[in-house]
């Protein structure tokens, strides 16, 4: 396999997890009696470039179908942060109703709703069937179809340059990384601002994240490989924030390459920073599998121990995350019976690979639990203060990363 950005051959496996469903197919009851497709969940680390990617296997149609089930606003803190990023953009750009936002993957409508509220045009761009309609009915345009340079040309031509383009938690999903950049930065205006939110590489390596690993992530991006993807096509990343969503993430501000405003002293700052922790030493890298390995491990043990005791483990947040270390682990219901989650499109159905049951909070209460294992960790403290009323009962909240922590 060559490196999807630089072509280097990629000689060095990053962390193995074996073979697991797409995290985000989940299942309908006639499907537990159908096959289900395996891809072999493999990262590798470019030494060229330093970008952390998947080994190539599944496509993105496969991954993103019209049942692809993630629906942005099931989570109310990622609401509120939307709402104050739309904010921040409409000062500091000074958006009105002459400048145009674009968004790629849109999701539900979960951030540019906030643009249409402040009567600023925008459009979305979003290929998922069941989310894009989420959207439209917002009042949002949506085009159902992938970004990449074609598609941003084709708005070019079109006169509909953006003055701000805003892609939340997409970069990381794009299999070709390179087309997907060129793509902004032909849709983008002279003087426009492109923002890119994604998990931080040096975070999950810091944290043991091993669990933000799946088909759906073709990339895991420090500062240093996207400074010079953007370089490459022409652009220019200068200024960099970052943040605690998503287990800590960075939000880039880019331009164009001549655009006239100054590099920030947050990028060489974060540059240097990357560069201390050992992001461009082979290194670091390669002592990251047994740290996964012990997450699942004490997972396992946990849950045999629990049921040994006669008590009752069950989990909360059917999140592609925790697909992805329950399918390491093995676990199957009979270790963890049922798993709740606050989205009404994932109700009903099943889990990936382990095919735990997926029911609505509202059961929650009604099964009694002793421990309940936060999957996305990232919302903990959101799920335990929904979810309050458990612990008067004595019901105790768990979670995996950085490491097994009864809370």
């Amino acid at each position: 396999m060559k490196c999807r950005h630089c072509s280097s051959e990629l000689k060095h496996i990053f962390l193995d997890l074996g073979f697991a469903p797409p995290s985000n197919a989940y299942l309908t009851k006639d499907d537990l009696t159908k096959p289900e497709k395996y891809y072999p969940l493999k990262v590798m680390v470019c030494d060229k470039c330093w970008l952390v990617q998947t080994e190539d296997y599944a496509q993105a149609d496969e991954l993103f179908d019209s049942e692809y089930a993630y629906f942005s606003s099931t989570s109310t803190g990622w609401l509120k942060h939307a709402k104050e990023y739309a904010e921040k953009m409409t000062i500091e750009l000074g958006l009105s109703e002459k400048s145009l936002v674009i968004e790629v993957a849109s999701n539900d409508g979960y951030l540019l709703k906030n643009f249409v509220e402040k009567k600023i045009p925008c459009l979305g761009i979003e290929p998922t069937a069941s989310t894009a309609k989420a959207a439209e009915a917002l009042g949002i345009p949506v085009l159902q179809e992938f970004f990449g340079k074609k598609l941003g040309e084709r708005l070019s031509q079109e006169g509909r340059q953006a003055d701000l383009i805003a892609g939340n938690n997409v970069y990381a999903h794009v299999p070709d990384i390179n087309d997907f950049t060129l793509g902004l930065k032909a849709a983008l205006k002279s003087t426009g601002t492109i923002t890119l939110e994604f998990p931080h590489l040096m975070r999950l390596l810091e944290f043991n994240q091993f669990d933000t690993v799946y088909h759906e992530h073709f990339s895991y991006l420090s500062l240093c490989a996207v400074e010079q993807i953007f370089k490459i096509a022409g652009l220019r990343v200068w200024d960099v924030e970052e943040l605690s969503t998503h287990g800590g993430s960075l939000r880039i501000y880019g331009c164009h390459a001549n655009d006239a405003r100054e590099t920030q002293q947050s990028v060489s700052l974060l540059l240097k920073e990357e560069s201390r922790r050992g992001l461009k030493q082979l290194s670091t890298y390669l002592r990251f599998q047994p740290r996964a390995d012990k997450i699942k491990n004490d997972l396992l043990t946990f849950l045999i121990e629990q049921k040994q005791n006669g008590k009752k483990v069950v989990a909360y947040g059917a999140a592609a995350k925790g697909n992805t270390v329950l399918n390491y682990a093995g676990v199957k219901p009979d270790l963890l019976p049922f798993v709740f989650d606050a989205a009404k499109a994932k109700q009903g159905k099943f889990m990936p690979g382990s095919h735990i049951p997926i029911l609505s909070p509202e059961q929650l209460i009604l099964t009694e639990p002793d421990y309940v294992l936060i999957l996305p960790w990232n919302i903990a403290k959101e799920v335990m203060q929904q979810n309050s009323f458990l612990e008067d009962s004595g019901a105790h909240f768990v979670t995996l990363v950085p490491n097994l922590t009864i809370l």
